[in-house]
């Protein structure tokens, strides 16, 4: 190998301080796998597995070393070269082989074959193993599902989940390869993977460990950075579909048994939705789609299947924002790949695309303006400037906080640039993206040059400035004169208003609402380029007040008392507390005992300073003098508890003896539940939040599921199903105008 000497940069960085930066050595070539031919065998009584996998590998050139990885729990029998005699893959002799551990004990092996074993171009290689893979999956921290890094992997009884992650084939990185299954499974269970199924036949004598297992062939054509296999006793409906297109689509749908007729549900689901998206992305990419539910709370695409859990699929997740989401991934994700260690892009356009984008196809812009109004609203709540980071940097989703960047801004970015671009360019450019990438990888900087490309314009002020670089806008009008004009008609006013930005400039576009006499309107759009800009509009009727960007279409930071009050206030708030008004009875804990037990649970992990003050409700009801609360409550508690809603929320959400009240609506019956969060006006930017149920019963499935409702200010359960919900209106970025009669303009 030829060493290069270290080369010392300077390099002056923002903050002025001189680093030094050295060249690494440059990136040899590597061996990549282009196809596994694998038989695999699952036991999941004793969570395991045996496998044979032969591998063809592209070696570059002579003496290209052969690496690939492992799970730490399982164990090499032995890796032998291959070769074709007669038209007939032998094995002719074992190769050497060495196994390199991390200092963890999970830490994931590497096999390290010597160079000088094999030549350049096509090698073919055998490598039989066996082990136990068994890491059930842990309950989700901050979100509704389990992440890859929650497991990695499970084979057991209750169901098997083996992914990339679990690192149970032999693999490496940047390969795309090609696959063929035959995977067996004791009698009575069914294996799911990606590609297309072929015949499940009883296991030969002498081919498994049991006579009582059945096999099932797999095939993988198209090429695939990672290959995901799930398995359990599930019972397959399938329909062979056409789109409006004309492509012909398998779809099918593996759900246990006691959700077997939910099968029509999903497979119509995914039709609407396949002939939604397949016009605006281009032909699906794979031969079949998969509804499969899982063992544990999931919600994850693979390429032409998607895998959600249990609880999910009884909900009946149709909506956009699950299964949509998932079916777009099929093309964004799963067609065109993403290194997502350079900048993951993929979840931010799918979430655009079928969380967003679905309702403006729909017609529902009510709605879509309030998507645009939580994605706006999620990145204010969980990211402070302080915690603030590039969407380039995002890779994946650990929490909530990477949620609101990596997803939510992410798909708000994508918004910003349709707008930029424009409607037939965006969707030109996006088509173009994925007719040009599929089976490849694709990075921002390949989206910056396909939408610059499609729109003739230098994109690089744009992506630069959202991509790149932390933070967004912080807006105000700090000014608004109106002048009647003198030399026009009357009733005639010349209105100049000043628009700030009190961080940085950002270029942007932002819409103003200007309300006038006689409740006419005027919407324009204003280009900002500095910290300060100031506008000049004729209007036929005095203006009174201007809204700034009234429907959410731009990116920006908003004070948290400027957001509608909501759980994630108190979720998100440095300084809470829980104030609990309810008992326990001998031997039955209330259901109000659940919140608190996971709440306790959660804040061992954090350091003494920073956890939640856990107190009983105080009889003069008054609160700690800082901080979100959260107050947990039933009947016996119900003075104290309407004191608190009265002192908070005014007449919005009231108790009696009889039920509750909200928005004015009585709602009377012993399954009642109230959720409902009020602003703290005693302290800006913290929120009281109150549970309350007229009896145990009516909030046990509410408890369960209580940060599940984190972005409503008010919901009212009847035996734990919602009745209404909603959000109290936002603080208005209203500015009054004021009229400046003395000096007309002529």
């Amino acid at each position: 190998m030829v060493s290069f000497p270290c080369l010392f940069l300077l390099a002056l960085f923002s903050h002025g301080a001189l680093g030094i930066a050295c060249a690494a050595d440059p990136v040899l070539p590597r061996a990549v796998i282009r196809h596994h031919d694998l038989f695999v065998q699952i036991v999941p009584e004793q969570h395991a597995l045996i496998a044979k996998d032969r591998l063809t590998l592209e070696v570059p050139q002579p003496q290209t070393p052969i690496r690939f990885s492992l799970a730490p729990t399982l164990q090499i029998d032995h890796i032998a070269l291959v070769q074709e005699s007669a038209g007939t893959a032998v094995s002719i002799h074992d190769v050497p082989f060495e196994l390199k551990h991390g200092s963890a004990p999970e830490s994931v092996q590497e096999v390290s074959i010597p160079s000088q074993v094999v030549a350049a171009g096509l090698v073919t290689l055998d490598v039989h193993y066996h082990g136990v893979i068994n890491d059930p999956p842990r309950d989700p921290r901050h979100l509704r599902f389990v992440t890859p890094s929650e497991t990695a992997g499970h084979i057991g009884p209750e169901g098997v989940y083996v992914s990339s992650e679990s690192h149970w084939y032999p693999d490496v990185p940047e390969s795309l390869s090609t696959y063929a299954l035959l995977v067996a499974v004791p009698t009575g269970w069914t294996v799911v993977t990606q590609g297309k199924a072929g015949e499940s036949r009883a296991c030969p004598a002498g081919l498994c460990r049991s006579d009582q297992m059945m096999m099932t062939e797999w095939v993988v054509t198209q090429p695939s950075e990672a290959l995901t296999l799930v398995a359990n006793t599930f019972v397959a409906s399938f329909r062979d579909w056409t789109a409006k297109t004309g492509q012909r689509i398998r779809l099918s749908t593996y759900l246990f048994p006691d959700d077997a007729h939910l099968a029509e549900e999903y497979l119509d689901a995914t039709a609407r939705y396949l002939d939604v998206y397949i016009p605006l992305l281009g032909p699906y990419p794979f031969e079949k789609f998969a509804v499969v539910e899982n063992f544990f709370a999931s919600g994850l695409g693979m390429p032409s299947f998607t895998l959600l859990g249990s609880g999910i699929i009884k909900r009946h997740y149709v909506q956009p924002y699950a299964l949509g989401h998932e079916i777009v991934h099929s093309w964004i994700g799963n067609a065109v790949f993403n290194r997502a260690e350079r900048g993951n892009w993929v979840e931010g356009l799918t979430t655009y695309l079928a969380n967003y984008y679905w309702l403006e196809l729909m017609g529902d812009h009510a709605q879509a303006r309030d998507q645009r109004r939580l994605m706006v609203q999620g990145y204010n709540l969980h990211v402070t400037p302080e915690r603030d980071y590039p969407v380039a940097q995002f890779t994946q989703k650990q929490d909530e906080h990477d949620n609101a960047i990596g997803y939510q801004k992410a798909a708000m970015l994508f918004h910003l640039l349709r707008q930029e671009v424009g409607e037939e360019t965006f969707w030109r450019a996006l088509t173009s993206l994925v007719a040009q990438y599929r089976g490849r990888h694709a990075e921002w900087r390949d989206l910056e040059r396909v939408f610059a490309e499609e729109s003739r314009q230098d994109l690089r002020w744009f992506f630069a400035q959202w991509v790149e670089q932390d933070g967004a806008p912080v807006l105000s009008l700090s000014e608004a004169v109106a002048r009647p004009v003198a030399s026009e008609p009357a009733q005639t006013f010349q209105l100049e208003a000043t628009i700030v930005q009190s961080n940085k400039p950002f270029r942007l576009s932002l819409q103003l609402l200007i309300r006038m006499e006689g409740d006419r309107e005027h919407l324009l759009t204003v280009p900002l380029r500095s910290l300060r800009e100031t506008i000049s509009v004729t209007l036929p009727a005095r203006p009174i007040a201007i809204d700034l960007d009234p429907d959410f279409m731009t990116f920006r930071r908003i004070s948290r008392q400027s957001l509608s009050p909501v759980l994630n206030h108190y979720v998100t708030d440095r300084r809470r507390a829980v104030l609990t008004a309810f008992t326990d009875e001998p031997d039955h804990p209330s259901p109000f005992r659940d919140v608190v037990t996971r709440i306790e649970a959660q804040e061992r992990q954090k350091p003494v300073g920073d956890r939640t003050v856990i107190a009983s409700l105080a009889q003069d009801g008054l609160l700690p003098q800082e901080g979100s609360v959260l107050v947990l409550g039933g009947p016996e508690s119900r003075p104290g508890i309407q004191a608190i809603l009265a002192r908070y929320c005014g007449e919005r959400a009231t108790l009696n003896d009889k039920g509750v009240t909200v928005m004015g609506t009585a709602h009377e019956g012993p399954g009642l539940a109230l959720l409902v969060s009020c602003h703290r006006v005693d302290h800006p930017g913290s929120v009281v939040t109150v549970l309350y149920a007229a009896t145990p019963q009516a909030v046990a499935k509410v408890a369960r599921l209580l940060f599940f409702y984190g972005w409503n200010s008010f919901v009212l359960f009847k035996d734990g199903a919602v009745v209404t919900r909603g959000e109290w209106p936002l603080a208005s970025d209203r500015t009054e105008v004021r009229l400046d009669a003395s000096n007309p303009i002529r």
